[in-house]
């Protein structure tokens, strides 16, 4: 051994026992003998001499990267030296009659890999230019026995996967010379190679089948791109078919044989050529083999023929046009389906084959057809066998899916995705054959109802999804009439107590399905009760599983809005069920985790608002229902918010929790009441949101029947107690422990900010209170604004004062000027905690500035813009006049201008130009600034918010200012409309070079600053045209003409569009000040719609 084979076997080591520093000794030693100029030789020396199976392969590897990487400088005598060494080796041959001490072929599989791979890398340079006869002298070679056959298999295989196979990525380089390989091939030795490849198989396959297996693999390859008549014949296929039926043969070559004749039936050819290909392959004879065992390699392979040939037949169908074409395509279809379902229900199929894109085809075809045969028929229940099969979970996941671990959330996610394609099958079976489709799915359930076992989780499951999935292809009119077997299916359903309704999977399903169809329990009354059952029962919101028992909440809430006046019969009923349910809602023990949207549990009480929030109810039970609802749960937020102060943090936390969700559910419940009964029809009502009469101990004290409660709530000292004086059998509770006082429900809940004035989460569920009570209470909600802003105020943080801006928006919009003293009032404060943090300039761009904090901020300004202009657009404009506010005047102006300009929201520009000229008031006195600096940055512009500025400022301007001549109602404001916002926002933002006409918002926004100019014109007159026209144009190196145009185009109030583009004479010298005006090309489009005012 020498050193260099002593290095290569340290490189070689696999097992940490070699010296770290010796190993890359070792390593840079080997490269620098692979650098060396006659490295092939010293490769081809101890290929033939060394035993060593590291040496050998380092050696190929070697001989490998010299011909990739410098082919092109080597010489002839040494290319021709590697072309007859490797082919040598190949062929079990020495060099130059020299005795051969090691045969390469002797060598394991990887070194024979290799040596193939050095092989098909001269082919890749030499064929058939050079080497014509490579393939050609290889066959002559085969006699000598398996080893040389082996080593053609591998060879051809090499090509395969180095350069033909489409299966990876090609370069043009390589597909060309993959082209020119394959043409050469086939005009030389194809047909050699294919008659080699039978005399192999015919001699070896009963003696060295595994020698068989991969000539047959390396046949698999090639009859895609060869003549298939070469193949598909009375000689190779009679011979695939013996290989494959044949008991006796290993399984390896069995396969190998079903992955020949696949490649036959995926051959691409015409379609009528295909047909008879299919025909001809008489594939029946392999049906029976799919009863094998499942697990078998064999049965495996059988599938994926059966599907291929099945998918094959069925594009031939779509194809074909022909009648005769289309009855044999039917007939092989109709021959082969039966096997296909089976393979689809009981084994594992292919990845590459689509079970449903395929059964989308057979239906989409069935479409089209005028009355099915009964052979269809049969095909369409097994295709829904298919999907029952296909859409049930995994039995082993059934505990995770249950706690809904993060093993069980993926499983769930992934099936749901799964499962969508599947219920689209099932829509279109469900058009093509709906009695079939529904008579299955009522077996599924009846068969799902009559197990009594709690094993069968996964079929009860997808016969209820079967059921809610059909739905969504029923109108609304078969919902409600059941026709066909809808009206024996429902009351099944409703009916139904599964035994495994324990599980989470099935309790869902069974609600949601429930929930689906229940337009037809609206239309069959006769089934409420037994659908309230289903809510109200374990199998619903009294379910065991907390995540069933909240969605049961919700749905139930979606069925009460539904059915609502077909209810009042059963409301003592409800309520009596949920009386545990609502108190465990607001106790300690009601799990809080990842409570978002419906599944947060407070549906329950928008459904029982919903139920006693009818007129329908008479006034003194609905009376008593709120009452007893109301009651406890302010005082169990009255008796937290006493002890607040004497908790721990833990303790405190835990407080806090309960106290959200009380606040949940009188937010809930105030959503079943409308403001017209709760302020109209039965101000009572309204009263009870707003005060509370707590009376039980005050009865009692007087010896006198007490105020009775239907609800208990945690927290309650007292004991609860039946009513004595109740002729309902009812069970009503007590709080004789309470004295008598009035409570106000707003009031209990505003103190929440004094006493937790940080807790955002609590500011938060406050803040939609007050929302909810305001479209409840109407005006009379008035009183307790002030009192709940000013809470919501202190200390606020700028994420929080946009809920406050918006709960004022919403005000606003309901009483317009109505709410001018409590906006007034409270006006100062917003002005000035929003100017505090709110930057006078830009915000910040670049890398960094997208954090947490500027966001909010940017959020906080676009709601203050909406906010300013909907106090302009509602008559309320005077608050920016009042004494404490004068002082915020001129920052609000500089910012809505600013915006107007240049904000990158052009929808912000357009509001903020509209309110400015809509102002209208009567006061005076007041100086306003006629001066503004404006930033020009170019960075900042983007199509959106701009819009809302502009909307400001046409606002402003009609309430502020009446006519040219008249005394200015607000001093100098006239000045600075003309001067500033006139020719900066409505000339020069608009010829700024990011001004662009193609943008959908741009458009909106230049349509409000023609707005706006119309407006000044009608209130400023010839005053604003001097400003604007005569010196705003020619600033903007406008010509005269122009100017003058527009003068006159304004001056006529055009009664239609007009649209005209200017391209001014190129001025070479710029405006230092306005950097991002076209100084020499203004290309300013007017749309401008003038009529008579």
């Amino acid at each position: 051994m020498d050193d260099l084979e002593k290095a290569i076997l340290i490189s070689f080591d696999e097992y940490g026992t070699i010296d770290p520093v010796l190993k890359s000794q070792a390593i840079e030693y080997c490269q620098r003998i692979k650098e060396n100029p006659t490295i092939t030789s010293i490769c081809v020396e101890r290929l033939f001499t060394s035993k060593l199976v590291q040496v050998q392969f380092w050696c190929l590897q070697c001989l490998h990267d010299a011909i990739r990487h410098r082919y092109s400088s080597m010489s002839p005598d040494e290319k021709q030296f590697i072309r007859k060494s490797v082919f040598a080796m190949a062929c079990y041959e020495g060099i130059d009659d020299k005795n051969v001490t090691v045969r390469v072929l002797d060598s394991p599989a990887f070194v024979k890999n290799k040596l193939a791979q050095v092989l098909v890398a001269l082919i890749y340079f030499e064929y058939p230019l050079i080497w014509s006869s490579v393939f050609v002298d290889f066959l002559s070679h085969l006699s000598k026995g398996a080893g040389v056959i082996d080593m053609f298999s591998r060879v051809l295989n090499a090509l395969d996967d180095e350069l033909i196979s489409l299966d990876y990525p090609r370069n043009a380089e390589e597909l060309a010379v993959a082209a020119r390989i394959k043409d050469a091939m086939r005009q030389q030795c194809v047909p050699q190679i294919v008659r080699a490849w039978y005399d192999i198989i015919s001699v070896y396959k009963s003696s060295d089948s595994e020698l068989c297996a991969s000539v047959l693999d390396a046949m698999r390859r090639y009859i895609s791109w060869i003549d298939i008549s070469l193949i598909a014949n009375d000689v190779f296929v009679p011979l695939f078919f013996e290989l494959i039926m044949v008991e006796g043969l290993p399984e390896q070559l069995r396969c190998a044989a079903a992955s020949c004749v696949l490649a036959v039936v995926l051959k691409r050819m015409d379609p009528h050529a295909k047909l008879s290909l299919l025909q001809s392959l008489q594939i029946n004879r392999v049906f029976g083999l799919i009863d094998e065992d499942p697990d078998s390699e064999l049965v495996t392979s059988i599938v994926t023929l059966l599907t291929g040939y099945a998918a094959e037949v069925l594009e031939c169908a779509k194809r074909l046009t022909s009648e005769d074409g289309k009855r044999v395509s039917t007939e092989l279809l109709e021959e082969v389906l039966p096997s296909v379902f089976y393979v689809m229900r009981n084994c594992e199929v292919d990845a590459t084959f689509s079970v449903v894109q395929f059964l989308s085809g057979y239906v989409s075809m069935m479409k089209n057809l005028s009355r099915l045969t009964e052979k269809q028929l049969l095909h369409v229940g097994q295709i829904l066998e298919v999907i029952r099969a296909q859409i049930c979970y995994d039995p082993l996941c059934r505990d995770r899916l249950d706690v809904m671990d993060r093993i069980g959330r993926e499983e769930e996610e992934r099936m749901l995705e799964y499962r969508k394609d599947l219920f689209v099958l099932l829509r279109s079976v469900g058009r093509v054959a709906p009695d079939v489709t529904q008579i299955f799915i009522r077996n599924s359930l009846a068969s799902a109802a009559s197990s009594s076992s709690e094993s069968n989780v996964e079929e009860v499951e997808a016969a209820l999804s079967l059921l809610y999935a059909l739905g969504e292809s029923l109108s609304d009119e078969a919902m409600r009439t059941g026709n066909r077997l809808l009206g024996e299916l429902i009351p099944m359903l409703l009916s139904t107590k599964f035994p495994c309704h324990s599980s989470r999977l099935v309790a869902l399903t069974y609600l949601e399905t429930i929930t689906r169809y229940v337009k037809y329990v609206q239309e069959n009354t006769q089934y409420i009760p037994i659908a309230l059952a289903a809510f109200l029962d374990e199998r619903g919101i009294h379910h065991p599983n907390i995540n069933v028992s909240r969605r049961a909440s919700y749905l139930f809430m979606r069925v009460v809005k539904l059915l609502k006046s077909k209810l009042v019969p059963f409301i003592e009923t409800i309520l009596q069920s949920l009386q545990d349910v609502v108190a465990r809602f607001t106790s300690m023990s009601f799990p809080a985790k990842e409570m978002t949207g419906s599944e947060d549990g407070s549906h329950i009480f928008e459904a029982i608002g919903i139920l006693i929030g009818m007129e329908d109810v008479p006034v003194e039970k609905q009376t008593d229902y709120l009452s007893s609802l109301l009651t406890p749960l302010c005082q169990q937020v009255e008796s937290l918010l006493v002890n607040a102060k004497m908790q721990n943090p833990e303790e405190s936390s835990a407080n806090i929790m309960i106290i959200q969700q009380v606040i949940m559910a009188i937010n809930a419940l105030s959503k079943g009441f409308s403001e017209r009964l709760a302020t109209a029809s039965r101000p009572a009502i309204g009263l009870m949101f707003k005060q509370i009469n707590l009376r039980c101990k005050v009865s009692l004290l007087h010896g006198q029947p007490p105020k009775t409660c239907l609800f208990n709530f945690p927290g309650e000292e007292s004991t609860p107690i039946i009513d004595p004086a109740a002729n309902s059998p009812n069970l009503k509770l007590q709080f004789p422990n309470l004295t008598a006082q009035s409570l106000s429900t707003l009031d209990v809940l505003l103190q929440i900010l004094v006493v937790f004035p940080k807790v955002e989460s609590l500011r938060s569920k406050v803040t939609s209170f007050i929302h909810r009570m305001v479209e409840t209470l109407g005006v009379s909600v008035f009183p307790y604004i002030p009192k709940a802003l000013e809470q919501l105020l202190a200390e606020i943080e700028p994420k929080e004062m946009v809920g406050v801006l918006v709960l004022l928006n919403q005000l606003i919009c309901k009483f317009n000027a109505s709410v001018h003293d409590i906006l007034e009032d409270v006006f100062p404060a917003i002005a000035g905690r929003v100017f505090s943090v709110l930057p006078r300039d830009a915000f910040p761009s670049g890398p960094g500035s997208n954090t947490e904090e500027i966001r909010e901020l940017l959020e906080l300004q676009r709601t203050l813009y909406t906010f300013l202009n909907v106090i302009a657009t509602h008559d309320l404009s005077s608050v920016f006049l009042s004494p404490k506010s004068m002082v915020y005047l001129d920052p609000i102006m500089q910012l809505v201008l600013y915006s107007s300009c240049n904000h990158k929201d052009i929808l912000v520009r357009k509001v903020c130009v509209m309110a400015s000229l809509l102002l209208r008031f009567d006061w005076s006195g007041l100086l306003f600034p006629t001066r503004c600096t404006l930033v020009y940055n170019l960075t900042f512009y983007h199509p959106s918010t701009s819009q809302a500025c502009v909307q400001i400022f046409i606002r402003l301007v009609k309430d502020w200012c009446t006519g040219p001549f008249e005394e200015e109602k607000v001093p100098g404001f006239r000045t600075f409309i003309i001067e500033v916002f006139a020719t900066n926002c409505c000339l020069y933002s608009v010829l700024d070079k990011s001004f662009d006409f193609r943008d959908a918002n741009s458009n909106a926004l230049f349509g409000e600053i023609i707005t706006a100019q119309k407006v000044m014109y009608e209130k400023f007159g010839d005053n604003f045209l001097t400003q604007f026209v005569s010196k705003g144009f020619l600033a903007a190196h406008c010509s005269q003409d122009v100017a003058e145009q527009y003068r006159r185009k304004l001056q006529g109030f055009v009664l239609c569009k007009y649209l005209c583009g200017f391209s001014l004479l190129e001025h070479e010298e710029k405006e230092p000040e306005k950097p991002n005006i076209k100084p020499w090309s203004w290309n300013f489009m007017f749309f401008m719609g003038y009529g008579t005012s």
